[in-house]
């Protein structure tokens, strides 16, 4: 069976890479080259998969690739503020000084002194910053300070790309309703705009149950920090990786499978797969709710 094509073939690690370099690159005509070999593409494809995954089609155009023209052009505008000192800078702020009103604590700007302004971090810079704070701030504030990644270019610039098609769509379905017949309202779907509005496709919960399945694995020690926790749910997820090749799917026999991927007890099973239910049912929930996923990196 040949393997679907996920978002990584497109948006890899070199993508980033690429963007974190133009970022940092002076000439233009270096700057041309990086954005034409290796994130044009990406960025193509990035626009054009949320058009027709989400249906994104109250355009002002006919042609959906002036859509994704306009919409690269925007994020080209945008590029200059992907940085990933700054970023884990700014959520620093937020939480340490703006959600838990610890308004002495966190000194504006220490995690760019701490990474030196660097552009690219790890994730252990991150941990060796916040520790200080384990002693100073309340249990659940030090809970969401844990969760802080290095961010990913494929998250952010997809999230830009679904806002800016968003606030696009409903300014143009606006337009299409105070222009049209109370007779053509009553009528036609074409004016019932709202993805919550009717089921997923089939196509489209498999694409979902794809970002779903990448969300917990880059977030895997963050919702499951006890390594024998995180390797129940990787077996629990690799159900899922391989749904196409299962052909029967029985209460008792899933959980033998997973049993034998690491000697596992029942309890344990059934604790994590709760956990993963209610993770799913969170964002599958807000997907149906808005018309667009949130997987943002915890």
């Amino acid at each position: 069976m040949k393997k679907k094509t996920t978002n990584r073939d497109y948006f890899t690690q070199e993508t980033e890479d690429a963007i974190l370099l133009y970022n940092k690159t002076e000439s233009p005509n270096q700057r041309s080259k990086i954005y034409s070999k290796h994130i044009h593409y990406p960025f193509f494809k990035l626009t054009q998969n949320i058009i027709h995954t989400f249906k994104f089609y109250n355009t002002e155009v006919e042609d959906l690739e002036h859509l994704q023209h306009e919409i690269i052009v925007f994020l080209l505008g945008k590029m200059y503020l992907y940085h990933h000192s700054k970023s884990i800078n700014d959520r620093l702020h937020k939480i340490i000084n703006k959600k838990y009103e610890y308004s002495d604590l966190y000194i504006q700007d220490s995690f760019l002194t701490h990474t030196n302004n660097s552009d690219k971090i790890t994730l252990q810079q991150i941990k060796d910053s916040i520790q200080p704070f384990e002693s100073q701030v309340n249990k659940e504030c030090w809970d969401e300070l844990k969760k802080l990644t290095p961010p990913k270019a494929y998250s952010y610039f997809g999230t830009i790309v679904k806002r800016w098609l968003i606030n696009y769509n409903n300014k143009n379905y606006e337009k299409k309703v105070n222009s049209s017949p109370l007779d053509n309202l009553a009528q036609s779907l074409d004016y019932s705009y709202g993805l919550h509005s009717r089921e997923p496709s089939q196509d489209q919960f498999s694409d979902f149950l794809d970002d779903f399945i990448d969300y917990i694995n880059i977030n895997l020690y963050n919702f499951f920090p006890k390594n024998n926790d995180a390797k129940v749910a990787d077996a629990i997820l690799e159900l899922f990786r391989k749904r196409e090749a299962i052909e029967i799917f029985n209460k008792k026999a899933l959980y033998i499978y997973i049993r034998e991927q690491g000697d596992f007890k029942t309890q344990k099973i059934t604790k994590i797969s709760n956990t993963l239910s209610d993770i799913f049912k969170e964002k599958y929930t807000f997907y149906l709710e808005n018309g667009y996923v949130d997987f943002e990196e915890v």
